[in-house]
């Protein structure tokens, strides 16, 4: 059997020690009080009074051990809180072994800092003390091998205390553990990162307000740049993308992996695709995907130009097999609250005047009062268009519940309920719509009106 580690051929428990100094303390004060008591005739000895007793030194904690069914870790975290850091890695070990389909094998073994001074020198190897001090974390998995056959794994985890890194740390465990590899760098540091996002019962975006910022105000990252930071040097000389490089390149990766694993258009092959990393196929990203990547490109833009905090990708999803048709006929189509852009079945014609008219309701709260297509008097839940054109997205602009437009450009046109794409979860309801071309309207007659806060993908 061959047998293989990543990255450190040992590790080392820390020592536990113990302090006896209280009782040491306790002890002398005992056995000169009895001195006293046998010597009479002698003044009895007065104690010092407050001011003239030094104030006791506060000990920080030492290193203590807590387990659980799937974790132990050795911390030198308040008891309180390490039981809680549990709870919040089992919490998240269930969502990724249920994502990956497979429960982890063994226990993982943690080391979490907080305080690396009450940590002694030999109780942590020096890349790990060194990840620590510069606030991050490592995993070490060792594996058991029959030719290229996993046979078993054991990973150890350390991380400082802080920022969600035991949990990114945890995810790595998982996998070298269970499947005895984690992919290439893009990811795994990806899945990871989204690992330590994930919450039970939420689907919506969820990490640090600072990488949302990030995200909004770059210029994406391509695609296929991020894919291709698998790890491995491509030119002689040129040093390969590497673990803990960056938190932007983590940002990056995080996010196209959140698309890819919640987009319904998407997450089966993905999940399949990352399952092959897992056991060590080398396919590639684009043979996987294929003809699929402009349609993920498209997708992923519009997710960063749109990002924040309880965005769903799964609720905003394209529908790329919508079929699109000249209105010389009334064109009907039924559009939901709870979604995002969606196929009004019309494609347009730049300088054409169409009219329309709707009919139903929707709501934006579930304990708020029903609106029609018009919205409430705020402009929530007024019916929006955008023109759709070879992957790139117009302008969106009003409608409302029913008039008469002219379209400011060729292509396909979208509808849907104006809100914040952080808050569509909760609405119900739908209205249909019904699209005709109009005649000639009055010569100064101009485009609608742009909708507020839109973002467009260029």
């Amino acid at each position: 059997m061959a047998r293989g580690i990543r990255p450190h051929e040992r590790t080392t428990r820390p020592a536990r020690q113990w302090s006896t100094a209280g009782l040491l303390v306790v002890l002398s004060l005992c056995l000169a009080t009895a001195a006293f008591a046998q010597r009479p005739g002698k003044r009895r000895a007065v104690p010092p009074g407050p001011a003239e007793v030094p104030p006791a030194k506060r000990q920080p904690a030492e290193p203590s051990d807590y387990g659980s069914r799937h974790f132990l870790i050795h911390t030198d975290l308040p008891a309180a809180e390490a039981r809680d850091l549990l709870k919040q890695l089992e919490t998240m070990l269930s969502l990724v072994a249920s994502y990956w389909g497979q429960p982890l094998k063994g226990q993982i073994e943690c080391y979490i800092v907080r305080d690396l001074n009450v940590w002694g020198e030999d109780a942590l190897p020096a890349e790990a003390r060194a990840k620590i001090a510069a606030k991050a974390g490592i995993t070490t998995t060792e594996t058991l091998n029959r030719g290229r056959r996993f046979i078993s794994g054991k990973s150890v985890v350390y991380a400082i205390a802080d920022g969600g890194t035991p949990q990114h740390e945890a995810v790595h465990a998982y996998c070298g553990q269970t499947f005895g590899n984690v992919g290439p760098l893009w990811y795994s540091e990806g899945m990871a990162e989204l690992g330590q996002c994930w919450r039970r019962d939420e689907q919506g975006v969820f990490c640090k307000q600072h990488v949302l910022d990030y995200l909004r105000s770059q210029r994406p990252k391509g695609i296929r740049q991020i894919v291709s930071e698998d790890g491995v040097a491509r030119r002689r000389g040129q040093p390969a993308a590497r673990t803990g490089d960056s938190w932007q390149s983590y940002a990056w990766r995080w996010a196209l992996c959140h698309l890819l694993a919640n987009n319904p258009n998407y997450s089966v092959r993905f999940r399949s695709l990352g399952l092959g990393y897992l056991s060590g196929s080398r396919l590639r990203f684009a043979e996987a995907f294929g003809p699929m990547l402009d349609e993920i490109d498209f997708e992923y833009r519009f997710f960063l130009a749109n990002i924040e905090k309880g965005f769903r990708v799964d609720l905003a999803r394209w529908d790329w097999d919508a079929r699109f048709r000249e209105p010389d006929s009334t064109v009907r189509s039924r559009i939901m609250a709870q979604r995002g852009w969606q196929p009004s079945s019309v494609r347009v014609e730049q300088g054409q005047r169409y009219a329309f008219q709707t009919g139903g309701r929707w709501k934006l709260d579930a304990d708020g009062p029903a609106v029609s297509a018009d919205g409430a008097a705020d402009g929530r839940g007024e019916l929006q268009g955008v023109i759709f054109r070879d992957y790139t997205l117009g302008k969106p602009f009003r409608l409302g519940a029913s008039g008469t437009w002219t379209a400011p450009a060729d292509g396909e046109l979208y509808l849907r309920c104006g809100e914040a794409w952080s808050e569509i979860a909760d609405n119900t309801g739908f209205v249909s719509v019904k699209i005709k071309k109009a005649a000639p309207g009055p010569t100064d007659e101009t485009t609608p009106t742009p909708a507020p806060a839109a973002a467009s993908v260029n």
